[in-house]
């Protein structure tokens, strides 16, 4: 019973991982796009008041499905909504300053950073196999930055930056998700990033100038808020060891869609980083799963 159960819960959560693949994807396209007339910042609490907008129309057309709004853990709220504005403060400023396709193997360097702080914030024994790993992950990212060849500059620090915030969240996430719902645990986030937003936001406020930056906003928001709550769901359902590779997907999307939209061609460089990044974090992500066991 138990094992049929867990083979439900894995199909289920492939069809939220694969939804947030594809979300993810369009979202970081669509940031791209916008990027020529708003700035990163901007673009950031924009999406994070469209966020809240859209939580208001699910309430009213589905109640039944977003169910109550309650946070029991106020301050936990706070502490990942921080964390997640954060997170994507880096995380589009990285996406409109460097080719998308090595942002987005920075940004897949997140398992790796996990498993570093997993013994800080969980008190979690980390053995020397996955610690190895995490080496080889670091290794991965050197390859892709290719320190005295390739600018290390602020937009390389601010991916790593992001992808380390977000492994922090996901550490979180499933607590505060078992408590509340997905719902209330986006909700959380989006609203604690307006207000985090609002002091670097309104000494240079503006908003898109055209009907298609208009149109590229109202992508990346629904997008955004797709992608999380899938995400959340996917993770609450099915081992994170079984949804990795399904995750790893979006470098395909995102490298070939770079290609025809903004003529972006990654080098032997990323290809061979990322897929050492990638390597590791699944290794991580099966002895996690050997240990849960």
């Amino acid at each position: 019973m138990d094992e049929m159960r867990k083979k439900s819960n894995n199909l289920s959560g492939t069809w939220w991982i694969m939804l947030s693949v594809v979300t993810a994807s369009v979202m970081t396209l669509g940031a791209r796009g916008v990027y020529v007339e708003l700035d990163s910042r901007m673009l950031v609490i924009l999406r994070a008041i469209g966020g809240i907008a859209l939580v208001g129309v699910a309430m009213g057309v589905t109640p039944q499905r977003v169910g109550a709004i309650r946070f029991s853990s106020p301050w936990l709220h706070i502490l990942r909504g921080a964390m997640v504005g954060c997170s994507t403060h880096l995380g589009f400023y990285a996406i409109g300053q460097m080719p998308l396709a090595t942002a987005t193997v920075l940004f897949f360097s997140a398992p790796i950073w996990t498993t570093l702080f997993a013994p800080m914030v969980l008190g979690e024994r980390v053995g020397p196999r996955r610690w190895a790993a995490v080496l080889v992950g670091f290794i991965g990212v050197l390859i892709v930055v290719r320190p005295g060849s390739l600018e290390i500059g602020p937009p390389v620090f601010a991916a790593l930056g992001s992808s380390a915030l977000f492994a922090a969240v996901l550490l979180m996430s499933r607590k505060v998700a078992n408590r509340d719902g997905p719902w209330a645990t986006y909700l959380s986030s989006v609203a604690v990033t307006v207000v985090l937003s609002l002091p670097v936001t309104l000494p240079i406020w503006h908003v898109p100038v055209s009907g298609y930056g208009w149109f590229l906003l109202a992508v990346v928001t629904l997008s955004s808020m797709i992608r999380n709550i899938a995400d959340i769901q996917a993770y609450r359902v099915a081992d994170a060891s079984f949804l990795a590779p399904l995750s790893y997907l979006r470098l395909i999307i995102i490298a070939i869609a770079a290609y025809f939209w903004f003529n972006e061609v990654p080098d032997a460089y990323t290809w061979v980083g990322g897929a050492v990044i990638i390597c590791a974090a699944l290794y991580i992500a099966q002895r996690e799963a050997v240990q849960n066991r």
